[in-house]
C-alpha cells in the first residue's frame, strides 16, 4: 500500500516542521513590511513670522469693530503687489466705509462715487490697488498726488493720511520684540 516511513524520520519532520513553520511566516511578514521606520526630517527653519503690518492692521481694525479685519493680509498683499504704501487703502475704507460697516456693491472704497460694482470684497481690493499703484492716471503720484485725484476735497487728503498715522507712524515696520503682560500677549512695534 504505500511506504512507510521509519518512526525516526517522521518525528523529524513533525519537528521540522514545528520550527520551519513559524520561521517562514516572520520572514513572509518581514518581506512584506519593513520592520524598520524611517527617520522623520525635523525642519531647520521655524515657521514663518506673521507680517508685522497684518497685526497692526487686524489690530486697528479690530479697535474700530471694522467687519474688514479678516481681509487684513490682503490688503497688505494687494499693496505690496502694486507698490503702494500699506496703510493707504485701509485708510481709504476706513474714510468710505467705516471700514466695511456701511458699503453697497463690495464697494469698501467710495471707488466710482460708490456705484462701481466688485464681484467679492477681496476682488475691491486688489483692483483698486492695482488702479492707485499702475493705471496711467495714479501710478507716477506720490500718496498725497493720489488721495487729491481720487477726491479732490482738501480734506479728504488730510483725513485719509490722519488715518494711516494712526495704523502706524512709519512705514516700514518690523517686528522687534515679544512681552508678556498680564498672560495678554503685546507686541512691540520699530522700523528697519
Amino acid at each position: 500500500m504505500g511506504t512507510r516511513l521509519p518512526f525516526a524520520p517522521k518525528q523529524v519532520l513533525v519537528a521540522l516542521g514545528i520550527f520551519v513553520l513559524p520561521i517562514s511566516l516572520c520572514l513572509e511578514k518581514a518581506g512584506s513590511a519593513p520592520s524598520f521606520k524611517a527617520p522623520v526630517k525635523v525642519a531647520s527653519q521655524s515657521a514663518p513670522q506673521p507680517d508685522p503690518r497684518t497685526e497692526r492692521l487686524k489690530s486697528f481694525f479690530s479697535s474700530l469693530h471694522c467687519p474688514v479685519s479678516y481681509l487684513a493680509a490682503d490688503f497688505i498683499r494687494a499693496a505690496d503687489e502694486n507698490a503702494l504704501d500699506w496703510r493707504l487703502l485701509p485708510s481709504i475704507s476706513v474714510i468710505e466705509s467705516g471700514g466695511g460697516k456701511a458699503y453697497i456693491n463690495n464697494n469698501i472704497f467710495g471707488w466710482a462715487n460708490g456705484d462701481y460694482v466688485f464681484p467679492t470684497l477681496k476682488a475691491g481690493i486688489h483692483e483698486v490697488a492695482f488702479k492707485l499703484g499702475r493705471s496711467r492716471l495714479y501710478r507716477n503720484r506720490d500718496v498725497l498726488g493720489k488721495l487729491h485725484l481720487y477726491n479732490p476735497n482738501e480734506e479728504y487728503a488730510t483725513n485719509v493720511i490722519t488715518v494711516m498715522n494712526r495704523i502706524s507712524p512709519v512705514v516700514r515696520l518690523a517686528k522687534v520684540s515679544q512681552t508678556k503682560r498680564q498672560g495678554n500677549g503685546a507686541s512691540t512695534y520699530g522700523t528697519d
